[in-house]
């Protein structure tokens, strides 16, 4: 007989989580940031390019809001895929790419 498929263990690798870069739109709460993700993508019946706009809530464990402001309203930020932490919250704040000029 042939061997059977092994079945998955515990240390299997779980595959790379996904990636997004956006630029942050709010910073009002504690450890979190509301990052607004643009992509654009061809409308799926009459193949105009349209520009698709996602917010998503993301950690950001070194943010305090009233004391300590470690990320501003206009940097451009990558987040990361991981479990989910609170109802909304299911990506986290991986790097800053750019930090917003202020003036």
């Amino acid at each position: 007989m042939a061997e059977a498929t092994a079945t998955p263990t515990a240390n299997a690798e779980r595959g790379r989580p996904k990636t997004r870069i956006g630029i942050i739109t709010s910073n009002k709460m504690m450890k979190t940031v509301v990052v607004t993700v643009h992509r654009r993508a061809a409308h799926a019946q009459y193949g105009k390019i349209q520009t698709l706009r996602v917010k998503f809530k993301a950690h950001a464990e070194d943010h305090e809001y009233p004391k300590k402001i470690t990320l501003n309203e206009g940097d451009k930020v990558l987040i990361s895929e991981t479990r989910p932490m609170s109802k909304d919250k299911r990506w986290r704040v991986t790097k800053v790419l750019e930090r917003a000029t202020r003036v």
